[in-house]
């Protein structure tokens, strides 16, 4: 339990799914929690649990120093603190921003804050709802770092990882869209693969246990494209280009004899092939990355 201190209370703004996770793993900890959401009722199981529920975002900010905001995306986050009587209740308070969005929106809020008195973090979920309270959930946070150690204690109650990114406020934002491209192109490939499979009479539960075994090469590709990302040296040893390249085609030619929109891949394909066209058709894949975004800060000078 934690000890009854200034550090022992904690609102929470928004009340969808994860929201409700985070209120609750806060509960269990033993810390006065209030809560509120703009649509009421969300908040009854919460309060029956002990949480205090809020007639208004001012009230349920007044009840606390410490104020987790997790609504559907900045927008919604806007909507609820920069309204006069919330911002005002905010004043010399410390908001933890949990909403995913943007790393400019993140800046922008955090100017916002500095102009009103607020103390803010920015921050990032990286795992489901069902993992908060527990050792698999994992967090990012960005923004002023004894800010962060100040409210650590707290934050360690939804536990898992907690990761501090740096000063840079949209740090975390940055590392949230990032891995979330990773998560959603993956997830893309997948549904576009179970459909050509399904094409072919594979069924998406037959495809799943080799879907698994292609999952499982991946964390060994990352670790080794990111030391060739950083060092300007793609190696394409072990798998060229080209070969790459031959492989997308056989993918977009079957799926378009399907019907099967093939355009992603058409995409990432004509990436390759420019790659190729630059002289670089026996570098690994990742060779794409220099095309991307060429004027990158920081990365190594490459001939393309």
């Amino acid at each position: 339990m934690i000890s009854h201190t200034d550090q022992s209370a904690v609102t929470v703004l928004g009340l969808g799914p994860m929201g409700r996770a985070l209120a609750g793993a806060f509960l269990d900890a033993g810390l006065r929690t209030t809560v509120w959401n703009r649509t009421p009722g969300k908040d009854r199981e919460l309060v029956e649990r002990g949480a205090a529920g809020a007639r208004s975002p001012e009230e349920a900010v007044a009840a606390s120093r410490l104020v987790v905001v997790c609504v559907v995306n900045q927008d919604a986050g806007d909507a609820i603190m920069r309204h006069g009587p919330v911002t005002d209740a905010l004043k010399e308070r410390t908001v933890v921003n949990l909403t995913a969005d943007t790393p400019d929106r993140a800046r922008d809020t955090a100017t916002w804050a500095a102009e009103h008195g607020i103390e803010y973090l920015d921050g990032a979920i990286m795992t489901p709802a069902t993992t908060i309270g527990t050792p698999a959930a994992v967090f990012l946070h960005s923004g002023a770092s004894e800010l962060y150690r100040r409210h650590r204690p707290v934050l360690d109650a939804l536990g898992g990882t907690h990761t501090h990114l740096g000063e840079d406020i949209g740090r975390a934002a940055a590392y949230d869209i990032a891995l979330l491209d990773v998560f959603w192109t993956a997830m893309a490939g997948y549904a576009h693969a179970i459909a050509l499979a399904r094409a072919e009479g594979v069924t998406a539960r037959e495809l799943a246990p080799f879907a698994k075994g292609i999952g499982t090469i991946l964390p060994a590709i990352f670790e080794r494209g990111a030391e060739e990302v950083d060092s300007g040296r793609f190696s394409g040893e072990d798998n060229p280009i080209t070969s790459a390249v031959s492989s997308m085609a056989h993918i977009v030619h079957t799926s378009e004899a399907h019907g099967i929109d093939a355009g992603v891949m058409r995409a990432a394909e004509g990436l390759a092939r420019r790659a190729i066209g630059r002289g670089h058709g026996t570098d690994g894949f990742l060779r794409i990355t220099e095309i991307l975004n060429p004027d990158a800060p920081g990365r190594p000078v490459a001939t393309l």
